[in-house]
């Protein structure tokens, strides 16, 4: 059996200061990660435990770590190799559904899905896949999506919602989670249109609780969607089979923006922010108001601050920071068949 090189799970916070506490009597050189509250390495091992309270080990040395301290020392309990006895619905065959761009001023939003069964999912778990937010950059999540695309057996669909398409379907449903939950059911859809080629069929569809009503997507779903369970829950990033979707969402959105950079000359930046605003300004003197909405989310209030801006050029815009700061909590709270833009 090949040796495992990655493993991943929860922690709790008694948990992971024990391990913290461990790490660090036993001279593990500390450094910074994003989006982690700690992150240690020595010889072959890796250990960095996210603000999500998912712990990810890595490297050569991971199979002896999580065997010899992980599960002895802070876990207290033997699971390795144990994954289907503790939890068996750990490799049921399932669709897992994620989207990315949803907070971001600049760029289309994406939404992505995948098929996984047990061996997908056991492959995956080697190389390291995990929720898109937890990974440090564009190029790792190319390198990512690239596996995942190439996993035998797996079969994948994203929907990419571009500025054009996204603005005008916005217009009429009025709702981001609306939209948001007509691209979920129509990467479901488009998945279960390609179910001959998943062995063994899949018994359920995967995806994050973004509406407080879990009936918006439900009643999103179309025919062949509405054909297996559906299961929206907080953090499904922590599912295999989501944070693989959410790793070819946004590898969809980054490669889309980098497109819109070219094609405009104009390097657009993610989020919502003031650096944001400032380039949605520089776009505008270049290109005109008119042409924002092929580039941006016109329902942001970035767009209302620079549609203000072009009428009161002396005073600027007015209550640019309370906006701004809302559109950055946006970003911050979403970070995550083809429609075409015309």
């Amino acid at each position: 059996m090949k040796p495992l090189t990655s493993y991943s799970c929860e922690l709790t916070d008694g948990q992971s200061k024990a391990l913290q506490a461990w790490l660090r009597s036993h001279d593990y050189e500390f450094r910074d990660v994003p989006y982690a509250r700690f992150a240690g390495s020595k010889a072959d091992v890796g250990v960095v435990f996210y603000e999500s309270g998912k712990l990810v080990v890595q490297g050569k040395g991971t199979q002896e770590f999580v065997e010899f301290v992980l599960e002895p020392q802070v876990l207290g309990e033997a699971r390795l190799g144990y994954e289907a006895v503790l939890n068996p619905e750990i490799f049921l065959p399932r669709i897992g559904v994620d989207e990315s761009g949803k907070g971001d001023f600049f760029g289309p939003m994406c939404v992505a899905g995948v098929y996984a069964n047990e061996s997908i999912l056991k492959a995956w778990a080697e190389v390291g896949v995990r929720d898109s937010k937890t990974v440090g950059s564009d190029r790792r999540i190319a390198e990512l999506a690239k596996t995942i695309r190439e996993t035998r057996g797996c079969v994948f669909a994203v929907v990419p919602i571009g500025n054009t398409a996204y603005n005008r379907l916005y217009a009429q449903m009025n709702n981001v989670n609306r939209l948001l939950a007509w691209g979920h059911a129509r990467t479901i859809e488009n998945l279960m249109a390609e179910r001959h080629r998943m062995k063994p069929p899949p018994v359920r569809a995967v995806s994050d609780q973004f509406a407080k009503n879990k009936q918006t997507v439900a009643r999103a779903l179309m025919p062949l969607g509405r054909e297996i369970e559906l299961v929206q829950r907080h953090k499904a990033e922590s599912d295999l089979a989501v944070a693989a979707a959410s790793i070819l969402a946004r590898n969809e959105y980054v490669t889309r923006l980098a497109g819109l950079s070219q094609q405009f000359g104009l390097e657009f930046p993610k989020g919502a922010s003031a650096a944001v605003e400032a380039i949605g300004k520089e776009f505008v003197e270049k290109y005109g108001f008119e042409n924002l909405s092929k580039v941006a989310k016109m329902h942001f209030r970035t767009s209302a601050n620079l549609s203000r801006s072009l009428k009161e050029p002396a005073e600027g815009p007015k209550n640019s920071n309370s906006t701004l700061k809302q559109d950055e909590r946006a970003g911050r709270r979403h970070r995550g068949a083809h429609l075409s833009d015309q």
